[in-house]
């Protein structure tokens, strides 16, 4: 299982959102590159890089500390945040990114995403989907800051991605988004069961050691951690070791 350490850019500074809430926010006083790096240094593989900004002011974003981090960090990151279409992915793909993340786009222009995956590849996109369970227990994927539900539950959404050629699929269960409140195991054992041709991220929840521990038998390929690893719950080195 490889760990992905997350930085959530806004405005040039290290911060996290609770429940996605901007006014929930939470300053870190590290730059984005030093954390970067300490991460790499530490034996950190991949970094996830999410542009809040981006995400909040849409094609008017300035989107300098983005590009300055994908220039600076050493290790392969992941970003996204704001990518509403093909140039975007192809921008930040030039910038230096190893993996570009589609969020809203996979819900709303399922089509363009499926025509991106043939035309970048693979390994080059990532679907990221934020979901919340309805009172029968049916997950179902959230856009628009988690104000509007798909007109797909998460299956049928995953059908149609994983028959167009998604790989890499990361899936936050919103309840549990910097909450630290444990990841929500049970959906993420049922989405390696049913799609286990996905190499699927874990995302939202992780608190602590145990937490890594738990997800080893839910078959996820990655886990997504940021204000754990802010907050000092626990190390890199702590949970590579872990993870091994």
């Amino acid at each position: 299982m490889q760990l992905i350490p997350a930085i959530d850019l806004l405005d040039g500074l290290c911060v996290r959102l609770l429940h996605g809430d901007f006014g929930q926010s939470t300053h870190y006083p590290v730059k984005p590159g030093q954390l970067a790096r300490s991460y790499a240094d530490a034996g950190a593989q991949w970094l996830h890089v999410v542009d809040l900004a981006a995400s909040r002011d849409g094609s008017a974003a300035d989107t300098t500390a983005l590009f300055r981090l994908l220039g600076q960090a050493p290790q392969a990151v992941q970003t996204g945040g704001g990518v509403r279409n093909r140039q975007d992915v192809s921008e930040r793909l030039e910038a230096g990114a190893s993996r570009v993340v589609i969020g809203s786009l996979c819900v709303t222009d399922t089509g363009s995403v499926i025509r991106w995956l043939k035309d970048f590849g693979p390994d080059q996109l990532v679907a990221a989907l934020d979901i919340s369970k309805d009172e029968e227990g049916i997950p179902w994927p959230r856009i628009h800051g988690w104000t509007r539900r798909s007109d797909r539950d998460l299956w049928q959404l995953l059908d149609e991605l994983s028959n167009g050629g998604l790989r890499h699929l990361l899936c936050t269960d919103i309840s549990r988004d910097g909450a630290l409140s444990g990841p929500n195991l049970d959906l993420y054992t049922e989405i390696t069961s049913r799609y286990p041709q996905l190499e699927l991220q874990a995302s939202g929840g992780v608190s602590s050691l145990r937490d890594l521990e738990n997800l080893k038998p839910t078959g996820v390929s990655g886990v997504i951690t940021g204000k754990a690893l802010l907050d000092q719950r626990f190390s890199v080195a702590q949970a590579l070791e872990t993870l091994r």
